[in-house]
């Protein structure tokens, strides 16, 4: 297991007491007794980079590097002193349009669409890394030797439709409690994945060429290239009807529990909600399952062989390239079509949320990885929220500020509601330093239709 994160999550927005409409992706028992009476999401997008490899260089060569096919460029980080790091260059999420309906105080439905991609290196070496993307550096270092294992690359881009049920179990001026699910139905348009169990490698000074023993690695996708998995086609014709689409099922589940020591700070048993709760504790798992894509190609190399690091970055985009290029230089290529499973990234969210006074709340939100890094799939790393806000119907301000596990940094950000229009970034210190080492933006738009209180 390796750490998850809510970089997409839209923290201080998603948190909000007014917002169930991003909330339920948080968790979909946020919905149950919500505000709103009825809802529309037009759209909202959502763009992250994190790493743990080294600090960013400028926000200018990120977007130059994302149009490069392996969405790395060797000027784009200074690197620090790590034998292995994780690396997501891009995150990149539009919620599509969606509704949702309060049937009563005790019943709501919610109806989500979206378009994720994401672009991972899970547990790579670094130095391994760096003589794929830059030959020539990698040519000057001192002889070496690197082991690396149970490493990961994975791009991946698929969306989905989700149905929303949450509902009131117990209702009264001190105890409410909720459940909610969301059901969604999964389409990908494709993916390209490199694993290795294990990959040992001898290098020399003065030569790109580097000898690699005990090789276990393997790579599947469904498209021919790379560049076909991560930034061409993307439309729901390639999603949900392409010949040669991925298929699953995937779901959130999750309770909140809402406590008022007083008893007093309801409105009425018929018309209780989570904002007049003075603590709501949330728990939740989001993203369960798979997308299976039934016509995979893979290669499977093992052996000893020699390789160099341009060979790797020339070939390893194609799956019939690859092959070649591995049988060549000594290898053993078991290849074939089989069916191949991409896993979602799946999460545990904790959450407390506390109103200190009216309208001015602070909340705290853990996360939780529950991916095995050995599967082909995605994730997000791990991080810690604490998020002071001003939150009412028609204005919410927050104040994210953030922990990351993966890179053991501090990170603020800024996230504004107005009536429908919201805007902000949980990770935005990059606009303003070289040293950080992600960033994320997202903005969107709504129509909600809030009840009358009684």
């Amino acid at each position: 297991m390796g750490n998850a994160a809510t970089a997409q999550r839209q923290m201080g927005i998603s948190t909000s007491r007014f917002n169930a409409q991003n909330s339920l992706y948080l968790n979909p028992a946020n919905v149950a007794g919500c505000k709103e009476k009825f809802s529309i999401l037009l759209f909202s997008t959502n763009l992250a980079v994190d790493n743990n490899l080294g600090t960013i260089s400028s926000l200018g060569e990120i977007t130059s590097s994302l149009n490069t096919d392996t969405g790395s460029t060797p000027s784009l980080f200074k690197y620090k002193d790590k034998s292995e790091f994780s690396m997501m260059l891009p995150m990149f999420e539009v919620r599509l349009p969606g509704l949702l309906y309060r049937i009563n105080s005790r019943h709501t439905l919610a109806i989500s669409t979206r378009v994720r991609v994401f672009n991972e290196f899970n547990n790579f070496s670094t130095k391994l890394y760096t003589t794929v993307i830059d030959p020539n550096t990698a040519a000057q270092q001192a002889t070496t030797r690197i082991s690396s294992k149970n490493f990961n690359w994975t791009a991946h881009v698929w969306g989905d439709i989700g149905l929303t049920y949450g509902a009131v179990a117990i209702d009264n001026e001190k105890l409410q409690v909720k459940a909610g699910v969301t059901l969604r139905y999964l389409g990908g348009a494709g993916y390209l994945g490199l694993k290795g169990n294990n990959l040992d490698i001898s290098y020399t000074n003065g030569s790109d060429s580097f000898y690699a023993a005990n090789s276990d690695i393997q790579f599947s996708s469904n498209a021919s290239g790379a560049d076909k998995a991560i930034t061409n086609g993307v439309n729901f014709s390639d999603i949900f009807a392409g010949d040669n689409s991925g298929r699953g099922f995937g779901a959130d589940i999750g309770v909140t529990v809402g406590f008022n020591p007083d008893g007093n700070a309801s409105n009425g048993s018929n018309e209780n909600s989570n904002t007049n709760y003075k603590i709501v504790a949330s728990a939740a798992i989001t993203d369960i399952g798979a997308l299976t894509y039934s016509k995979a190609s893979f290669v499977k190399l093992t052996g000893n062989g020699y390789m160099t690091g341009k060979g790797i970055s020339d070939n390893v985009k194609s799956y019939e390239e690859l092959r070649q290029y591995a049988r060549q230089n000594g290898y053993s290529a078991d290849t074939g079509v089989a069916s191949t499973k991409v896993h979602l990234p799946t999460a545990l969210i904790l959450g407390v949320d506390y109103m200190i006074v009216n309208r001015l709340y602070a909340n705290i939100t853990y996360a939780g990885d529950m991916t095995n890094d050995r599967n082909f799939g995605s994730k997000l790393y791990s991080q810690v929220t604490i998020t002071p806000r001003f939150d009412s119907r028609v204005l919410t301000i927050a104040v994210p500020f953030t922990y990351s596990m993966l890179s053991h940094s501090m990170r603020a950000g800024l996230g504004v509601k107005f009536s429908g229009f919201y805007a902000g970034s949980d990770d935005m210190m990059a606009l303003f330093s070289n040293g950080q080492y992600g960033f994320n933006f997202y903005f969107g738009v709504m129509v909600p239709i809030y009840r009358k209180s009684k």
